[in-house]
């Protein structure tokens, strides 16, 4: 059969980040902002966006003006704060604390509320206090609210206790020449090690220097609870090597302690079968949210590249006398192949000042789940839904017969420009009359920019999910062809042999014809290749690490 119709649904263009709540809903109710002028300090947490608390996420989605640290908040901005939000980088209201928090009144006083994003929890081992007591002085009133603290957030992304039933402490140091622990008293205590790479450098050699054993088991984690999120066990003397060679600018959180030995039960983030990896997800924007999504259960982050746009009928004539058909009765039943075809119809009943009173006594059949949640927003119950194969031919395997005493046979499929002669087949020798009719047109998209059209072709791409035949000619033909290390997934069959056509090596095809089972594919065979590796010996290395590890040794 050919994969181009089966049930697929494009997300609401507002999806968020998953995990995050959403701004504004009832059930995360927060107070409200104080009233103007003041300043929220608050703590941005560890890195991934869903970790923001609700609190945060109200007044971000609040905030006019939003004081942030470069790079650093960057997903925190995009997944929360309002397009027309003016965002303000912490460096520009000068180098010291004292500096930022006298700007930071003077801003309030002159926008109203702002919010002073901080990294982390906002409190621990940063100048939070610093610019809030600078505040207080310029008679702004302001309110600290905490984030997840990163120490934690450690602990539970890299798998490693900070306290065990023989380590009852933990001691927080912030690293630099003053990291001096007496080591003597201390044996029973967990150590959290905070700084930049240089700082860190210095503070485990004053460590060293103090005493400590250096085959001490050591953590070195960065960007933690974020898909760059890099961990490194070591022993407490090889570590500033480490640093030098592994780590560049990121900042570090480096544990000492007996927790490190769970680290083989507990590192469940890491393990995930797909982490790292970057997947490039050819369809358009609103479909590959949903696909971005499931993608980030399994570890990997979606990039979408839209390889197809939606438009109007060239020929709008034949859809129109359909609908004044539909409206007056004249069909017995009007089957969806697609949400983008719910869409279509949707759109031209509205142009006539009609909705969905225009469908009484007409049933209605749904190619699957998604186009029936589709017509569930618009307030229709489709009568008729396949269960097991959600396709054109499993909606015409479930299909009725005709009866004659039923009265009138026509049917209405309003579709896209690529035909669906499974489904009109099918309806047709069950005795129905049906009018295939075009509501829509996809045609190809943009090519994507440089950046994107070279990491494809250079490899840094892990895998390519391929969702139909036009995808695979229409991301040739818009971005060239994904590199030979770049796991190939396909949807079907079709689309496999459409991928092989075009001189690509198809690695994973989904043994059935819907993009959850697409990704379980994937995901079984990055399990084989990680498991070969180990079997080998060697570390496990994603496709686009293999890839710069042959150029490296080349």
């Amino acid at each position: 059969m050919s994969d181009e119709t089966k049930d697929t649904a494009p997300a609401d263009p507002g999806t968020r980040v998953e995990g995050a709540p959403a701004a504004g809903d009832p059930a995360h109710a927060q107070a409200p902002l104080r009233e103007s002028p003041h300043v929220y300090f608050l703590g941005a947490g560890p890195g991934d966006p869903g970790l923001m608390t609700m609190r945060g996420a109200d007044l971000l989605a609040a905030a006019g003006v939003v004081v942030h640290d470069e790079r650093i908040h960057d997903d925190i901005l995009d997944a929360y704060l309002p397009t027309a939000a003016r965002r303000i980088d912490a460096a520009e209201l000068g180098t010291s604390a004292t500096t930022r928090g006298r700007r930071l009144a003077t801003l309030a006083q002159e926008e109203g509320v702002v919010v002073r994003l901080v990294p982390y929890d906002g409190v621990l081992f940063s100048t939070t206090t610093d610019e809030a007591a600078a505040v207080h002085r310029g008679d702004v009133p302001f309110e600290i609210v905490p984030g997840i603290g990163l120490s934690a957030a450690v602990s539970a992304y890299t798998g490693t206790p900070l306290t065990t039933n023989r380590v009852r402490s933990v001691r927080f140091v912030e690293a630099g020449e003053q990291s001096h622990v007496d080591v003597s008293k201390h044996r029973n205590t967990g150590h959290v090690l905070m700084g930049s790479p240089q700082e860190m450098t210095a503070g485990i050699r004053a460590l060293l220097a103090d005493g400590w054993d250096p085959q001490t088991p050591a953590l070195i984690a960065a960007n933690v609870s974020t898909i760059s999120q890099l961990t490194i066990e070591t022993a407490l003397g090889a570590a500033p090597d480490r640093i030098a060679e592994e780590i560049a600018d990121e900042h570090l959180t480096v544990l000492l302690g007996q927790g490190i030995a769970a680290r083989s039960e507990l590192s469940w983030f890491e393990s995930r079968p797909l982490f790292g990896w970057q997947v490039l997800i050819p369809r358009t924007k609103e479909q590959g949210a949903d696909t971005s999504e499931v993608l980030a259960e399994f570890g990997a982050v979606g990039t979408v590249v839209p390889t197809i746009a939606i438009q109007p009928p060239r020929t709008p004539q034949q859809m129109d006398k359909a609908i004044r058909a539909l409206v007056d009765g004249d069909y017995q039943w009007v089957g969806f192949t697609s949400v983008n075809a719910v869409r279509a119809v949707r759109m031209r009943l509205a142009n006539l000042g009609l909705d969905t009173r225009s469908l009484a006594g007409v049933k209605v059949a749904a190619v699957g789940g998604k186009t029936a949640e589709a017509l569930g927003e618009w307030g229709i119950d489709p009568d008729l839904v396949p269960t097991a194969e959600q396709s054109a031919r499993g909606l015409a395997a479930i299909w009725p017969e005709f009866d004659d005493e039923g009265g009138f046979n026509r049917v209405l499929l309003p579709r896209a420009d690529i035909a669906t002669e499974v489904l009109v087949t099918g309806l047709t020798e069950r005795g129905w009359q049906v009018d295939d009719v075009t509501a829509y047109r996809t045609v190809r998209a943009a090519p994507p920019p440089a950046p994107v059209r070279d990491a494809i072709k250079g490899g840094e791409f892990d895998a390519v999910l391929f969702t139909s035949s036009s995808t695979v000619r229409n991301l040739v033909g818009i971005a060239g062809k994904p590199h030979p290390t770049t796991v190939v997934a396909c949807i079907g069959p079709a689309t496999a042999q459409t991928a092989r056509d075009h001189g690509l090596r198809v690695d994973v095809t989904a043994p059935e014809a819907n993009v959850g089972a697409l990704i379980d594919a994937l995901v079984a065979d990055a399990r084989r290749m990680r498991d070969e590796d180990l079997a080998a010996g060697l570390a496990p290395l994603r496709p686009s690490q293999k890839r710069r590890s042959r150029s490296r040794r080349s």
